[in-house]
């Protein structure tokens, strides 16, 4: 509502001043009053234009409301200050427009599909409208260990980014970048073949058995540990902890960290060069190496998509680096950019013999030299000299065909079924039938902020082989990282020293075995949760319990981390975490208990309450007056869903959207203690109560859903 009265009178004014005084512009800058009592919109153009039409800004403010006249939605113009135009809706009419959006089963136990794939029927767009192809990439964890908490971050965050972006009518794949040839996997190959001394046979049957186990474990609600019976000197069977296979590869992962250093001086060389050799056999596949590194990347990566489903969180397309290398991506990538004269093989200083990317302050001139003559040092190799090809290179492979600009594809096999829909992975030689990806129109990639070079080094090469249009539509999702407080990393057993319990954070590492499995995270916040719930809850049976423990713990994470800015390092806490006080997942959930429980000891519904306000005469009288400035705060925030969510788009910041969510909840818990509705005795203004609690509840149902967030029934 908020948007549409927005575009409204912007186009207004613009038609004034082109009528008034020959002037286009694209947009007219609008703004909220800090007080209602200016009104619901605001704008400074007068001072914009001041100079231009030499003119005080007050006089053109009055000149722009005398030639307004009657704008829909509005019931006047004012000009405040020295220069101000200030905007009154009308507020009847508005109100109606807001009770009157409808939503796709708003009211629905979860507010309509439960976290998979947000229908365009919950905006209040088209449901025809089409606004393009995008593409976003999130999560890539490389596949060597288990999921941790800062990867959750990567996740959450992307995923409820395609949410928004499905809400605002966009079709959108998603894509989960798969390195399953790098250093890392490489790491964890050399543990099982060189320090656990395993066969290739070995290797097999253990990931087997714990891949059956963990999937089991998986379907039991928690992963962290997988019960294995085994006889006891009684001969009785008794359970033994066993592990899942990104927890067993996420300590032999730290082991053989430490190993390649703990040598002597020509011990570690020899270990680093046995790395390499493991690396290069992985990279160039068909050989027993590749096979038992296929074995692990495969298995830890079921398990990381196992954990981000307990989020809520699903997968399009899992594109692999196997595939990129062996299906020549790059190869085709390669010769595109030398024709297009992005690369050149330079010939002298430290980059000799390298191929090397033409910097833009380099274009147009012959030759990789500078303005004085000399060879330009500090340009990015692409080939090294050896003739191997740096991450930079493959990543341009792989955004040309993203864009569907590259002239070759994936083979695509199916790897993993969720509820709705198949998740695809890349093959050699695929199925024959199979979805399309790639050819986007826009791409979102969720990377963290040191990653900034290379991503920047993938757009530059897009605008010098003349794809300017594609190189504008690629976004870095940057991020920060997450670390632990003290407090935190103390609960979660870890030797805190004395010093660094004052500090605002302590860093994890996987790398160093110091960390927080994501899946210990998600078991723990729900092991938290659940005592609460079973206090409170005790009439309800176990799996009830369980189910709204489950929603209240993975909505304070997922919340913790959307309610940042992506620029902001997130020192993560448990118990701020699952507060229900302050700004919190638990918070705006319970505002929605709370508003359920209202209609519930009223004896009627939401919907009810919405349809009897239709036949409410003189709403405008509700929402009207200083004694309702209050409520009409309230549904003027409840109107602005549709506009945070653009500005959410516009900014790749969904911390708006959950700033908006906590902000409904909490202006509603201020209506809801200020005025008596059950109690109220007028019944036309207990009607307008009501569907001031339902339209919140509606609203609150689905931003929730579109952070990903589910609505209990109980708290």
């Amino acid at each position: 509502m908020y948007l549409e009265l927005q575009k409204r009178l912007g186009g207004a004014i613009r038609s004034v001043l082109k009528e008034k005084y020959d002037l286009e512009l694209e947009s007219v800058p609008l703004e909220t009053p800090p007080d209602l009592r200016f009104g619901e919109l605001a704008t400074p153009i007068a001072f914009e234009l001041a100079r231009k039409l030499r003119k005080a800004p007050k006089m053109i403010a009055q000149e722009v409301v005398a030639a307004l006249g009657v704008v829909e939605g509005f019931a006047g113009f004012e000009v405040a200050g020295a220069g101000y135009i200030n905007a009154r809706l009308d507020r009847g009419a508005a109100a109606r427009v807001i009770a009157e959006v409808s939503d796709s089963h708003p009211f629905a136990g979860e507010a309509g599909e439960r976290m998979g794939r947000p229908a365009s029927a919950e905006t209040n767009l088209p449901a025809e409208q089409d606004r393009g192809h995008a593409l976003v990439e999130h999560t890539s964890i490389n596949p060597n260990k288990a999921a941790h908490i800062g990867h959750l971050r990567n996740a959450i965050l992307g995923d409820t980014f395609v949410r928004l972006l499905r809400a605002a009518g966009y079709k959108v794949d998603v894509q989960n970048y798969i390195d399953n040839t790098g250093v890392q996997v490489a790491d964890v190959v050399v543990g099982f073949l060189h320090l656990e001394h395993k066969s290739l046979a070995e290797i097999r049957a253990l990931i087997a058995d714990r891949e059956l186990r963990s999937r089991g474990a998986f379907y039991q609600g928690t992963t962290s540990v997988v019960p294995q019976t085994q006889p006891n000197q009684q001969g009785a069977s008794a359970p033994e902890a066993v592990e899942p296979i990104d927890y067993y590869c996420w300590d032999l992962y730290a082991r053989t960290s430490q190993w390649y250093t703990s040598g002597t001086n020509e011990e570690n060389e020899a270990r680093k060069r046995l790395r390499y050799d493991t690396l290069h056999a992985i990279e160039h596949g068909g050989n027993e190496t590749a096979e038992v590194a296929e074995l692990i990347s495969t298995a830890v990566l079921r398990r990381h998509l196992e954990t981000m489903l307990r989020l809520g969180i699903e997968y399009d397309f899992l594109p692999r680096e196997s595939e990129i290398l062996h299906l020549k991506f790059w190869e085709a990538a390669f010769e595109q950019l030398k024709k297009t004269g992005v690369l050149y093989k330079e010939t002298n200083g430290k980059n000799a013999g390298c191929w090397v990317m033409t910097r833009p302050a380099a274009a147009g001139r012959p030759g990789a030299e500078t303005t004085d003559g000399e060879t330009d040092e500090d340009a990015k190799v692409i080939v090294r000299s050896n003739g191997t090809v740096t991450y930079v290179g493959k990543d341009i492979a792989y955004h040309l065909w993203k864009f569907g600009l590259l002239g070759r594809d994936f083979g695509y096999k199916r790897f993993f079924t969720y509820p709705k829909h198949d998740c695809w992975i890349s093959a050699m030689e695929g199925e024959a039938v199979h979805p399309h990806f790639g050819g986007a129109q826009a791409i979102y990639n969720v990377i963290d902020s040191r990653q900034a070079d290379p991503q920047a080094n993938v757009i530059q090469a897009l605008r010098g082989m003349g794809h300017a249009a594609e190189a504008d539509h690629y976004t870095h999702f940057s991020y920060e990282m997450v670390a632990l407080t003290p407090r935190c990393a103390v609960e979660l057993g870890y030797d805190v020293p004395e010093e660094d319990r004052s500090r605002p954070y302590i860093e994890v590492s996987g790398r160093k075995g110091f960390g927080v499995k994501a899946d210990d995270l998600i078991d723990k916040l729900i092991a938290a949760t659940r005592a609460e719930v079973d206090a409170r809850q005790t009439s309800r049976d176990e799996a009830g319990r369980q189910r709204i423990a489950e929603q209240i713990a993975i909505g304070a994470l997922r919340y913790f981390m959307l309610k940042y800015t992506r620029n902001s390092v997130i020192a993560f806490d448990f118990k701020d975490a699952l507060s229900f006080e302050g700004e919190t997942g638990p918070y705006i959930q319970y505002a929605v208990v709370r508003i359920r429980n209202i209609f519930r000891k009223g004896g009627t519904t939401a919907e009810a309450a919405l349809a009897e306000l239709a036949g409410l005469a003189e709403l405008g009288l509700y929402v009207s007056g200083e004694a309702n400035e209050d409520i009409w705060a309230l549904w003027l925030r409840a109107g602005r869903r549709t506009q945070v969510l653009e500005q959410c788009l516009a900014t790749s910041e969904p911390a708006y959207l959950a700033k908006h969510a906590f902000q409904l909840a909490q202006e509603f818990n201020n209506f809801y203690h200020r005025h008596h509705i059950l109690t109220e005795e007028d019944p036309a203004r207990k009607t307008f109560l009501l569907a001031t609690a339902a339209i919140v509840l509606r609203e609150l149902m689905v931003t929730l859903t579109w952070l990903g967030i589910e609505s209990p029934e109980a708290m």
